[in-house]
This record gives structure tokens, sequence and C-alpha cells, in this order.
């Protein structure tokens, strides 16, 4: 069972069941959750991982990769489970939203030239996507918010793709997004920051590999 722990040391399963039953109402029906915006933000007790422009839960029994660029700015922060790897960002969009629907476009002829079989299917939020390869499956989430557009992306086997996706949806439903007020142009990664403790484990290892 999958589940982030809560400050006064509850659980919060992780598996869909403890989430809105909008997940099982499909997208006519919008969920009463998240993701969030900063000014909106709930204040309840789930244990969020601060990582600057996200704010994210980590479900128990994962682990944290960090994508980093050899010149020092994080990537992508990643999320390993035992059904599959978990991706959360978040990206400068217009005032008006609907940037989902056009990145979405891009990511099919992208995807198809790679050789993926894609497919829509209507999710909670908005139109998702699927991507089967020889090697993995892949569903991409879209939330467009004001100013920012949230992307997700579950990557597993294909006969693990519908635990995996369940686990993104309650990962997304709990994200608080901080865009920040600075202009930027739009599809610009958030940046992300990693908690002084990662970075510095990061960097300690960075240290030993070049030793």
């Amino acid at each position: 069972m999958f589940g982030w722990r809560r400050r006064d040391g509850r659980e919060n399963d992780a598996d869909g069941s403890d989430v809105s039953e909008d997940y099982h109402d499909g997208a006519d029906s919008a969920p009463d959750g998240g993701p969030y915006d900063k000014h909106e933000a709930p204040h309840d007790e789930v244990e969020r991982l601060d990582l600057g422009s996200v704010r994210l839960p980590v479900p128990e029994n994962s682990q944290l990769q960090v994508e980093v660029d050899p010149e020092g700015p994080v990537r992508a922060v990643h999320l390993l489970t035992p059904s599959g790897r978990l991706t959360v960002s978040a990206f400068a969009a217009p005032r008006t939203g609907d940037l989902w629907q056009e990145v979405r476009e891009e990511l099919i002829e992208q995807l198809r030239s790679d050789g993926a079989d894609v497919r829509h299917e209507q999710g909670i939020w908005d139109t998702e996507l699927v991507a089967d390869t020889d090697r993995t499956s892949l569903r991409f989430v879209g939330v467009d918010g004001p100013r920012w557009l949230l992307r997700g992306v579950a990557a597993s086997p294909s006969e693990d793709l519908e635990a995996c996706t369940k686990l993104l949806y309650a990962v997304i439903d709990e994200t608080v997004v901080d865009r920040g007020s600075d202009p930027m142009p739009v599809r610009t990664p958030l940046p992300i920051e990693l908690p002084e403790e990662i970075a510095q484990h990061i960097q300690q290892q960075q240290e030993q590999a070049g030793a």
C-alpha cells in the first residue's frame, strides 16, 4: 500500500481509495482537489516535498531520483515507485490557459516519430495521452492552472500502468504549484530548488564520483 504520512502521524493512502470520488467519475465532473495554486493551497496535514516551484507528496516505498544538468540546474525530479516512475513538473503558461492542448499535440507528433503507439484517453482533468513502446508504457497528464501548466508522467511496464496512473493521479491531486510573480516566456520550466539536505547529498556524490 502506498501512502504519504501526514504531520499527525496518520497515513493517507495513495492508491486512489482516499482521494476524490471524481477519480472514478471521469472528466465530466471536475475533481474537488488539486493541483492547487500557491494562493489556494489547503491548510491540511499532508507533508509535501518543497521543490520551490512545486510542492508534492512523496509516496511511501518510493525513492527520489534527481536529474541534474552538468552546468548545475536541476532538470527534473522523479519518484521511483514499485509500479513505475512518476515525474511531475510545472511550466510557465499564458493567462489565457489552454497550453496543455497545444503541448499535447506536439507530444503526439514527437512520440509517434519515435515509433510509439499513441492514443487519447479522457482523464480526470483533461484529455490525456497514453503511449506504448517496446519497452515501456507512458501516460501524460496535463492540468492548466493560473499562468502555469502542470504536467505529470507515469512510466512503467504496460501491466503496471494502471497502478502507476492511480498513484500519479493521487500525487497530482495533492500538488501545490508556486508560479512566482516574475515574467517568464511561455513554456519555460519553473525552476526546481532542492532542499538543502538533498542538495548537499547530491554534491557529496558528485565529489566522490570525481575523486
